[in-house]
C-alpha cells in the first residue's frame, strides 16, 4: 500500500461507528480501553482518523486533561495496515494539535512503550502523573492492577 493513499484528518460524526468498531475490536483483546458510542460522540473533537478510499482504517485522540497536560489515547490502526507508519502519522497529528493549543506535556498509557519512545517519549512511573488522569482507569476491567506503561513527551 502507498501511504499517500491514506488521509489523516479530524474525525466527523459519520466516523464514530467505524472508530467504535476499531477501538472495541482491540479492547476485546485486552489491548486498550473500550469506548461506548456515547463517549466517542462526546469526545469526537479529540479524534483524528486515518482514511483510505473513504474507509476509516485508524484513529487516535488528543484528550486535554489540564492546562499543560494532554493524553494521546485510543490509538489504533487496522490489523492489515499496521507497520506502515500510520500510527506514527496519527500520533504526529495529535502532537501538532497539542503544540497549536499550547499544551506542554503529552502522555500515553500503553502496552507498546517502544513505539512511543521511537517518537521521543520517555517512560515514566505512572504514579508521577496527576490524579486527574486516572478517571478512565476506574472503567477499566484491569483496575487497579494496571499493566500499561506510562510515557511522556515534553512538547515545549
Amino acid at each position: 500500500m502507498d501511504r499517500s493513499s491514506v488521509n489523516i484528518r479530524k474525525a466527523r460524526v459519520g466516523d464514530i461507528p467505524s472508530i467504535h468498531q476499531l477501538v472495541n475490536e482491540y479492547a476485546a483483546k485486552g489491548e486498550m480501553l473500550g469506548r461506548s458510542r456515547s463517549e466517542l460522540y462526546e469526545g469526537m473533537r479529540d479524534f483524528f482518523v486515518a482514511e483510505r478510499e473513504g474507509i476509516v482504517v485508524g484513529c487516535s485522540a488528543l484528550h486535554v486533561n489540564w492546562e499543560d497536560l494532554a493524553e494521546v489515547r485510543s490509538l489504533v490502526v487496522s490489523q492489515e495496515l499496521q507497520g506502515m507508519g500510520l500510527g506514527r502519522d496519527l500520533v504526529t497529528a495529535c502532537l501538532e494539535e497539542a503544540r497549536e493549543l499550547g499544551i506542554a506535556k503529552i502522555y500515553a498509557l500503553t502496552y507498546k512503550p517502544g513505539f512511543f519512545e521511537r517518537m521521543g517519549f520517555s517512560r515514566v512511573v505512572k504514579e508521577t502523573l496527576p490524579h486527574k488522569v486516572w478517571g478512565d482507569c476506574l472503567k477499566c476491567p484491569k483496575f487497579p492492577n494496571c499493566d500499561e506503561e506510562a510515557v511522556l513527551l515534553e512538547v515545549f
